[in-house]
């Protein structure tokens, strides 16, 4: 019932409004030629004014073959902006599931999305080759000769501005499939936001990076970024980092430094499902010690006795071992602790319901009348025996969303009975309108 999102943190594409004037290609290059010229004057190399003016003609080389369009603009826009440039070719591609336009141009290709607003923007005829990169040293360099902090303001528009650029082209990447590719652009955004005189640390580029390595199948760069978000205290939603870590030290053999990890993400993130089933796995696969969860669990109870998703959890673990009492006993004990918290009552909810479906596949072999009778018997008790936690769980839930599934739930229970009286009847009716039309 609880929903999750995509594990990749905070990918948004960075909405750049376009640049008033954008160079043409043979201004851009005379830009970069002049200020790079400059630079080499020893004495002009003095100067951080040198250094902001040679880093500003990289950007500008960097935007120049990608013309006025920016992330968010509708065609409507561009049409006006762009008046007399047209794309020599149109076509449908479908990337990450989505089907997007693809408008072709000399220098570069704009994707506009389902919703008509342009997503890409890919550069297919650069101007100067790592414009980003070469546009960072000089940045860089412009921060070490600034000793009396004049120019601190350019350069750090123009070092975010870099880092923007490569959190853009780390999302482009991400979306066409290219996964090796967005880690090293998420690495290089880092660094950006790194250098001085910005010198901050971006933890979602980080974070992205090893995401984007871990999806590349590059496990050791994914276990190396990963380290550096556990270093600097970022675990991402519901210690995903600890999940991941545990991942790739099992592949490498450590199941020392595994379980480690497991515990040390338990005891911060109980609820964490991905580091709970990393728990029950390595408890049952090398040792049986499954009672080491529950200990856990008794620590984190006492740490916090009215934490009511402790008792779920524990359910959860009961469930996920195949007992058949204990999980109820949980679930109604995070019920009694908070009454409000809808998840008790959907873990009763749910357990009885994936109980009367076991007991229905296994009827449906059964070719003894009088035990196939029983069989129908014990699937609608779990059945009538599910209606009570699922309303409890319908009443208490905030979350629209939330209360639609149970809506589902509840509909199906109460159209079996639906014949049964005229509570079951009003009962399927009002869930079969929620289910139809929401809340």
């Amino acid at each position: 019932m609880k929903r999750f999102a995509i594990v990749l943190a905070a990918l948004l594409t960075v909405a750049t409004v376009s640049n008033a004037q954008i160079k043409s290609a043979a201004q851009a290059q005379k830009a970069v030629t002049s200020a790079s010229t400059a630079a080499n004057n020893p004495k002009k190399a003095a100067k951080v004014a040198t250094w902001v003016k040679l880093g500003n003609a990289y950007i500008d080389a960097y935007n120049s073959p990608r013309l006025s369009g920016w992330i968010g603009a509708s065609k409507t826009d561009l049409s006006i902006l762009m008046s007399g440039v047209n794309p020599t070719s149109v076509e449908q591609v479908e990337l990450g599931g989505s089907v997007y336009e693809k408008n072709v141009y000399p220098t570069c290709n704009y994707y506009f999305g389902p919703n008509g607003l342009l997503s890409l923007v890919e550069t297919t005829k650069p101007v100067v080759e790592d414009a980003l990169d070469k546009a960072l040293e000089a940045y860089a360099k412009g921060a070490e000769v600034d000793l009396k902090h004049q120019k601190t303001k350019d350069l750090t528009n123009g070092i975010n501005s870099i880092n923007d650029k490569y959190m853009e082209l780390a999302m482009n990447a991400y979306t066409f499939g290219d996964f090796a590719t967005s880690s090293l652009c998420f690495e290089k955004a880092a660094a950006a936001k790194a250098t001085a005189p910005v010198s901050q640390i971006d933890t979602v580029a980080i974070y992205n990076a090893a995401y984007t390595a871990y999806a590349a199948g590059n496990n050791d760069r994914a276990l190396e970024f990963f380290n550096k978000c556990y270093e600097l205290g970022y675990y991402y939603e519901d210690g995903e980092v600890f999940a991941k870590l545990a991942d790739l030290y099992v592949a490498k053999g450590d199941t020392e430094k595994q379980v480690a990890l497991l515990e040390e993400g338990f005891t911060k993130y109980p609820g964490s499902q991905a580091i709970l089933i990393g728990l029950i796995n390595y408890y049952i696969e090398n040792s049986g010690n499954t009672a080491r969860l529950f200990e856990l669990l008794d620590v984190a109870k006492k740490n916090e006795p009215d934490n009511a998703s402790l008792y779920y959890v524990e359910g959860n673990i009961h469930k996920q071992l195949g007992e058949n009492d204990a999980p109820l006993a949980s679930y109604a004990e995070a019920s009694n602790v908070n009454p409000a918290y809808e998840f008790g009552y959907i873990g009763a909810g749910i357990l009885h319901y994936e109980e009367a479906i076991a007991i229905s596949e296994k009827a449906a072999t059964e070719f003894d009348d009088n035990k196939y009778m029983a069989m129908v018997a014990q699937f609608e008790q779990e059945l009538l025996d599910a209606i009570d936690p699922f309303e409890k769980a319908f009443n208490a839930c905030k979350d629209d969303s939330i209360k639609v599934n149970i809506a589902e739930y509840l509909k199906n229970i109460y159209y079996r009975f639906y014949d049964k009286g005229a509570d079951y009847e009003a009962g399927y009716k009002k869930y079969d309108k929620i289910v139809k039309e929401g809340l």
